[in-house]
């Protein structure tokens, strides 16, 4: 296959060329690559880049009598259908299990279902000596991350004891450390109060986790890190105070990283605020954050001071589920949809308004996720020997996201109205058309495991990320 006169676009570079796959990779770009025998794809107008990575997925997440929505056909193919080729999904632990036990319980989820290439981190909720002694098996098994929580107390918060161990332990072997960083007991006393001072309904989830309480734990498992000697990765980070303990962690030097997720870029906390229940639909946790916030998000990620886009993609039915929480907000089951809305959010809030340009565009949903979670040069790259995982993106496209049209399996979609320009007009994995026109057209199954390397703090050219 010939991609023709396309402008591609890497972390590095924005060049017209020509793109040739062969056997599922990049075999050539180069000017007027010749066409003769060769399937060709006309890419004039378009910029053709490297598939997307979604590094925070929950895909068929069991919690109490139910799951979420997306399991792993309909959650590939709505990342599928927004540019995204690759994502690596939370194997968490259950309590009494072994981490081995969680990883072959998603790989049975996974099994037959999968739709695009996708790895595992391991959720480790249940802290003992036989699950420390584990921690290096998961090299040999390509799972080369794993993630604590410091909130959710008593289901999924470990403490700082074992935070520090597993982050010792890490800093040997080769595994990144992710951490849920808000403060458990802050949370909990929080919510007691607001609950019994009257005060049930969504809005109130925000008050009941401020943003001290993210920052707060922030700097503490940087403070860990830094005893440990470990790098650390600060899953969905929503806070300016937050962000700023990681600002400073890096320019001392540390290898501290940080991802931030559409929703905190799309919407406030004057969300969980719209009339009725309707502010359920923007119940995750953290919780939206203000204006400011916002804008000092923006500014992160321009400066680099935020590494990674992911989406931490937890869709909820709003009947069944987000409505359990009617008359308690903290009974609103956590988690927004966003795998397939992510691209396009990026692009549009981000590319179109002058935040971004191009080349942060694809380092933030492609290049850096690659680097840090080892799967660099083989995804998120346009090079030769790379997977051929390509998104032929269409910069004048103008639409608007609505449930009517989304292909993950929830309900409702808090991105709803919202209009967007830019969009994935082909998408391709491994080499294999799996969207034309916006729409699937791939198959059920296609998808593969990814064995991941260790992490490594340097990148391939041996300058820090």
């Amino acid at each position: 296959m010939l991609i023709r006169n396309a402008t591609v676009v890497t972390a590095g570079d924005v060049v017209p060329a020509d793109v040739l796959v062969r056997d599922g990779t990049v075999a050539e770009i180069g000017r007027a690559l010749p066409s003769e025998g060769r399937q060709v794809i006309d890419g004039t107008g378009k910029l053709l880049m490297p598939g997307g990575i979604d590094v925070h997925t929950h895909l068929d997440m069991p919690l109490g009598d139910t799951a979420s929505t997306d399991d792993f056909e309909t959650g590939h193919i709505a990342a599928a259908c927004g540019g995204t080729t690759t994502h690596i999904d939370f194997a968490t632990q259950e309590k009494g299990r072994t981490l081995a036990q969680a990883l072959e319980n998603w790989h049975l989820r996974a099994q037959g279902k999968a739709c695009i290439d996708y790895g595992f981190h391991i959720a480790v909720t249940d802290w003992n000596d036989a699950v420390a002694a584990s921690l290096p098996e998961l090299i040999q098994e390509g799972v080369t991350s794993l993630k604590l929580y410091m909130a959710y107390k008593g289901r999924l918060m470990v403490d700082d004891a074992a935070i520090l161990r597993a982050l010792q332990i890490a800093a040997k072997v080769g595994l990144l450390v992710m951490i849920h960083a808000e403060n458990g007991d802050i949370i909990d006393l929080l919510t007691a109060q607001l609950l019994a001072a009257g005060h049930t309904a969504p809005r109130y989830h925000a008050q009941s986790r401020p943003a001290i309480a993210e920052a707060e734990a922030t700097y503490r498992a940087i403070a860990l890190a830094e005893i440990a000697g470990a790098p650390l990765y600060i899953v969905h980070l929503t806070s300016a105070q937050a962000l700023d303990a990681v600002r400073r962690a890096r320019h001392r030097g540390l290898p501290v990283y940080a991802e931030t997720c559409p929703q905190y870029l799309a919407f406030t906390a004057d969300d969980l605020a719209r009339p009725g229940f309707e502010g359920a639909k923007f119940v995750c946790s953290p919780p939206l954050r203000t204006a400011a916030d916002q804008k000092a998000l923006w500014r992160g990620l321009a400066l680099g001071d935020l590494q990674v886009v992911a989406t931490d993609h937890c869709p909820w039915n709003f009947h069944g589920h987000k409505d359990r929480g009617k008359s308690d907000f903290s009974h609103i089951l956590n988690g927004l949809p966003g795998i397939e809305e992510r691209m396009k959010i990026v692009y549009t809030y981000g590319v179109e308004t002058g935040r971004l340009d191009l080349q942060q565009f694809v380092a933030l949903t492609a290049t850096t996720p690659a680097k840090l979670f080892g799967l660099y040069p083989r995804k998120g790259s346009i090079a030769p020997g790379s997977d051929a995982d390509l998104v032929l993106w269409d910069p004048e496209a103008r639409g608007e996201i609505s449930v009517r049209t989304h292909h993950s399996r929830v309900d409702h979609t808090p991105y709803e109205g919202i209009r967007y320009q830019g969009r994935p007009d082909r998408v391709w994995v491994r080499g294999r058309l799996v969207v034309e026109g916006g729409e699937w057209v791939g198959t059920k199954g296609q998808g593969k495991f990814l064995k991941r390397d260790a992490f490594h703090h340097v990148d391939w050219q041996g300058v820090k990320l």
